[in-house]
């Protein structure tokens, strides 16, 4: 009984402690990368002013794609073409892509008569394209102006970086769900991006925000058409035959998110089944000593997992200590914040304020969501546990090969 009660002892400590380490890391990585390892350069005068491409993959996207494409022509750099790729669209995508066409001579259109999922029509996207880098942007995305510039100096100064992960910012803030939102992506997911980076590695590019070397995408096949997200497989494919990938925060897109409950669980769902099938997919590579940098965020996603397993157990051993007696040592009493939940949310919130400062030379008000944000960080680790319960079976037993076709998101009030 004794070693029970320890294990479960170790459990519960467990769910607490990670999230405040992973706090402190993740606050101790985005400083040192904001003093170290933040790139400071003069991109109004690259060495040279290649061709670039930009990729659009698109599929039911009448709302918002014609207001994508024209806020490209924002671009300062003078030497680019637009590819918008038409993925078996249902509604107006077409004839709208088909009447920008005539307007605008920087852009082209690749049709597929089918919906054949955002992997297949980026990989016919890169194919069609003409220029040496490509710039990948979802179909809702406003690419701030000078976002090629930033990239282009990446790839122009070091022939090993394969792709560049951008900075997306949340536009649409019309309810609490979008405001949230705005937070995480500061002081979340831009600080595990500053973090990874400093540890060399990054666990993926922003699907709606990334630029690639068409030579690096050509080594690994371009991207995957079974992986629900192509984003991250393609980034451990990259990686995994040592190209670099790098974060530029300076490069901006404004972007929609989900304001509903329901659009906000079905995107979690599906970045939490994405991340589990590239585990399951690339986990035998993580025992060869060539890949070591790889392992740090191969163990960390390891352990996420498990953590979210260990706060269900928490969860259920709490109900039942309601309807039985446990034995002394493996009960759980109180899920409610006691002083340790009091350290963890000033620690949570601590880590708000550091991201929203880091991103507020990108954004101004930034530091004005923090009133509307100060419970997220908690609310956080509830929300990635949930997923992550639910999507990792879906990932461990998905048939090989399905392949993964998509539908347009849910974009949000507008």
């Amino acid at each position: 009984m004794d070693i029970m009660a320890n294990v479960f002892g170790a459990i519960y400590n467990f769910v607490f402690y990670y999230p405040l380490l992973m706090a402190l890391t993740l606050m101790a990585g985005g400083i040192c990368y904001r003093f170290y390892r933040e790139p400071r350069y003069d991109v109004d005068h690259l060495p040279s002013e290649p061709l670039v491409s930009v990729l659009i993959p698109c599929h039911n996207e009448e709302s918002c794609v014609e207001e994508t494409i024209k806020y490209l022509e924002k671009q300062v750099y003078p030497n680019y073409e637009i590819i918008a790729i038409d993925d078996g669209s249902t509604d107006k995508t077409v004839e709208i892509l088909r009447s920008l066409v005539k307007e605008n001579p920087r852009l082209r259109m690749v049709s597929l008569t089918s919906n054949r999922g955002k992997g297949t029509a980026l990989t016919m996207g890169a194919m069609a394209s003409r220029g040496e880098y490509l710039v990948c942007i979802d179909a809702d995305a406003l690419l701030d102006p000078k976002a090629i510039r930033y990239f282009l100096w990446h790839f122009l100064h070091s022939p090993r970086v394969g792709a560049i992960t951008g900075n997306p910012r949340v536009r649409n803030r019309s309810s609490v769900v979008g405001k949230i939102q705005v937070g995480e992506f500061s002081s979340i997911v831009g600080m595990i991006k500053r973090t990874q980076r400093i540890l060399g590695k990054l666990y993926t590019v922003s699907g709606v925000i990334a630029a690639f070397r068409k030579k690096a995408l050509l080594s690994v096949n371009f991207w995957s058409n079974d992986m629900v997200t192509e984003d991250i497989d393609v980034s451990w494919k990259l990686q995994l035959r040592f190209w670099d990938i790098r974060y530029e925060p300076r490069a901006l897109c404004w972007i929609l998110m989900p304001e509903t409950l329901k659009g906000l669980w079905r995107q979690r769902l599906r970045w939490s089944q994405g991340g589990s099938e590239v585990l399951k997919k690339y986990h035998k590579l993580m025992f060869s000593w060539k890949q070591r940098r790889m392992w740090p965020i191969f163990i960390e996603y390891m352990v996420s997992v498990i953590w979210a397993y260990c706060f269900l157990l928490t969860i259920v051993m709490y109900i039942l200590e309601k309807l039985v007696d446990l034995p002394p040592g493996i009960e759980v009493k109180s899920i409610a914040a006691g002083w340790t939940g009091v350290i963890l949310a000033m620690v949570c919130l601590a880590q708000l304020a550091v991201g929203l400062l880091l991103d507020s030379q990108f954004e101004r008000g930034t530091l004005r969501m923090f009133f509307w944000l100060v419970w997220y960080p908690c609310i956080y680790w509830i929300i990635n546990a949930t997923v992550t319960i639910f999507a990792f079976p879906r990932a461990i037993f998905k048939p090989k090969g399905t392949l993964a076709v998509w539908e347009s998101p849910d974009r949000g009030f507008r």
